[in-house]
């Protein structure tokens, strides 16, 4: 193998080894900063990980919101029509937050309960975030097929 030859394949081997650093430190980057959608019946189903952040999307249940005294606690149901999962919130509720509107929260899983960390409210009476829409249609269709009704 001549010197130039040598000298291009070093080139080469070290561009593609300086690509394949920068592609694996992206994708950890991005595997960190990811923020997963569930819906009721794929939490309560276990199909949400555990003490890790994701995005979790319903129906407010009428009825089920529950302040503790003049603290910022606040508890309520979230639904999809198909089963119930409690939020519990410590903070300040969105203005445009109320029973039976449809809802983004952000937060962990924690034994079995979910601890929101920020609690997002639809902005008008016609919009309604696309991953909570497609979750209330899954769970309607899969309540129709099954004939039952939400769990409380």
């Amino acid at each position: 193998m001549t010197p130039k030859r040598r000298q291009r394949l070093l080139l080469v081997g070290l561009l593609v080894a300086g690509v394949s650093i920068s592609v694996a430190l992206a994708l950890t980057a991005l595997n960190k900063n990811i923020n997963l959608f569930y819906s009721p019946t794929q939490v309560a189903n276990g199909e949400a990980p555990e003490n890790t952040s994701f995005r979790l999307g319903g129906m407010v249940v009428d009825g089920s919101v529950k302040r503790s005294g003049n603290a910022l606690n606040v508890s309520f149901d979230l639904t999809d029509t198909a089963k119930v999962i409690t939020v519990q919130y410590d903070g300040i509720l969105p203005d445009l937050f109320r029973e039976g509107q449809g809802i983004v929260t952000t937060g962990s899983l924690i034994d079995g309960e979910f601890i929101a960390r920020e609690v997002l409210a639809k902005h008008d009476e016609t919009y309604m975030p696309p991953e909570v829409s497609e979750a209330l249609k899954q769970a309607k269709a899969s309540s129709y097929q099954s004939g039952s009704q939400p769990n409380e």
